[in-house]
């Protein structure tokens, strides 16, 4: 009895989370349960989840064109280029690539990425970031696919393929972020080949149909015991041969040229694509999280705050570290290791 305490006193917790945005199968056996998935929790969660974004969404319509409405419906991302004038680019590329930050760094197998926290000394730093980040044109993209008028967290973001030992990067594999509809959004200040890791996604996926539901209603029975770790915590892995019996097209490889946006809703399936050689990728990325049982769309008014949350999550996030200051976004991992070896080599 003694032994079923902590669990006892955990359970109103646990209920109280099923109310959240919490996903995880191991960290909350509620929603890890299998009888309770049986039963249809987690099948229901989607549903709801699902149709409160919808309602939300359409009260935030007036915030993009119609054409990028309809981009949306139709992918589940809005892809465009030459989304600053070449100035206002040629600006902002030049200002980050002249600073200096903080970092946070994350090592996903045999890949590195790092975030800078976009703070208030940041977007003195580099007025057309600060433009950039308080666009109307931004704003709405990622309010409207994140379905919340609110202020998002940017960061500026590099991630290099191969740049060090490890396994295979496990962003490769195709994936939902979570069970609900989000947002993330990049806008690469590097050219991204085909062959370099580029942001892949599976167009429609994005939809909740009834084959969809059903999968997720199939994954969630043993999700708690899945030998992929993602999986057990709530972010559910595809197999590409699975996606014509979902009624879906083969993933969409998006090589980009510099200056392309991306705004993607990340409950549908997508990876980092295919790389054939060590590669370096730079963007100002973006997410807007949300409660997702919320039925409020919070419609926007303000523009982002600078620095607090966001830099406080990008220093202190699981698995990240705050390191040396003298860091820029452009800086290659391997190349800097590799001279450092050379170096040494040659004493």
């Amino acid at each position: 009895m003694l032994s079923r305490l902590p669990r006892i006193a955990l359970a109103p917790l646990w209920v109280g989370q099923l109310a959240t945005r919490s996903k995880s199968f191991i960290d909350n056996p509620i929603i890890g349960s299998r009888r309770l998935n049986e039963w249809g929790l987690h099948a229901r969660r989607v549903a709801l989840a699902h149709r409160l974004a919808g309602f939300r969404r359409r009260r935030l319509a007036g915030l993009i064109s119609a054409a990028d409405r309809a981009a949306y419906e139709r992918d589940g991302f809005v892809l465009k280029r030459d989304f600053l004038p070449a100035a206002a680019f040629a600006a902002l590329r030049d200002g980050l690539g002249a600073c200096r930050g903080r970092f946070r760094e994350v090592r996903e197998g045999d890949t590195i990425l790092r975030k800078i926290a976009i703070d208030a000394r940041l977007l003195a730093d580099v007025p057309a970031l600060a433009d950039l980040v308080r666009s109307p044109e931004w704003l709405g993209l990622i309010r409207y696919i994140g379905a919340r008028g609110a202020a998002p967290t940017a960061t500026v973001q590099s991630i290099e393929r191969y740049a060090c030992d490890g396994p295979e990067d496990p962003q490769t594999l195709l994936h939902a972020d979570t069970f609900h509809p989000t947002v993330k959004a990049w806008l690469f200040l590097t050219d991204v080949a085909a062959d370099a890791g580029a942001f892949t996604y599976v167009p429609g996926s994005h939809r909740l149909t009834p084959q969809r539901l059903l999968w997720e209603r199939r994954l969630s029975l043993a999700a708690r015991h899945s030998a992929v770790r993602d999986t057990r915590e709530g972010s559910f892995r595809v197999d590409p041969a699975e996606l014509p019996l979902l009624g879906l097209p083969a993933p969409r490889i998006l090589a980009v040229p510099r200056n392309t946006l991306i705004v993607a809703d990340t409950f549908g399936f997508h990876a980092r694509g295919p790389c054939t050689d060590p590669a370096l990728r730079v963007a100002i990325w973006a997410t807007l999280p949300r409660q997702p049982f919320l039925p409020w769309a919070f419609l926007p008014g303000a523009a982002p705050i600078p620095g607090g949350l966001a830099a406080w999550r990008t220093r202190l996030a699981r698995g990240g570290a705050a390191a040396r200051s003298d860091f820029s976004p452009f800086d290659s991992v391997r190349r800097s290791a590799d001279q450092a070896a050379a170096g040494r080599a040659s004493r």
